[in-house]
């Protein structure tokens, strides 16, 4: 499985930067949560980071991100972004799985033992008309990683087809 830094360090930096600046205009104490989590990872006062231009922090904010001390900011600034941004591509493709969630992209209950192939190919298919690749590879790497092993079908589906894969 990737890791959430890994992933900022093979998405491109025009997505990074989207999804930053996405926190920061939509979503200002998440903001001010993850500069003062990656400037504490980093052994960095958060008035340091703070006093610096806005372009300037997002860009230290997005090589913290990129460090394997900033996973789990990394974690949780792409599931906000994902949650709050991607409400749309989130709840599709749950639904085209047949899978329960709130209304808002979070799954409730339990997550099925398998995925329909066919239904995941379509729900896959898509996303993609809707939305960038690389923003659907983030949700399904993100989502593999919600089981143990993942998922054999995604994993099969993410190996065929190459707009799929990093």
């Amino acid at each position: 499985m990737i890791s959430s830094n890994v992933i900022f360090q093979k998405i491109s930096e025009e997505l990074s930067q989207n999804i930053i600046k996405f926190i920061k205009g939509d979503e200002k104490e998440a903001y001010k949560s993850v500069l003062a989590s990656l400037a504490e990872s980093r052994k960095v006062r958060t008035v340091f980071v703070q006093k610096r231009p806005v372009e300037k922090q997002i860009s230290w904010m997005l090589q913290s991100l990129k460090l394997k001390t900033g996973i789990l900011v990394a974690d949780q600034v792409l599931q906000i972004w994902l949650l709050k941004a991607k409400t749309k591509m989130l709840i599709g493709f749950l639904d085209k799985l047949g899978i329960e969630h709130d209304g808002e992209g979070s799954v409730e209950g339990d997550l099925p033992e398998s995925l329909d192939a066919d239904k995941l190919k379509a729900a896959v298919d898509e996303m993609i008309e809707n939305n960038t690749v690389e923003e659907v590879i983030v949700y399904l790497t993100l989502f593999q990683a919600q089981k143990a092993d993942g998922w054999a079908e995604l994993t099969a589906l993410i190996d065929s087809d190459e707009r799929l894969t990093f």
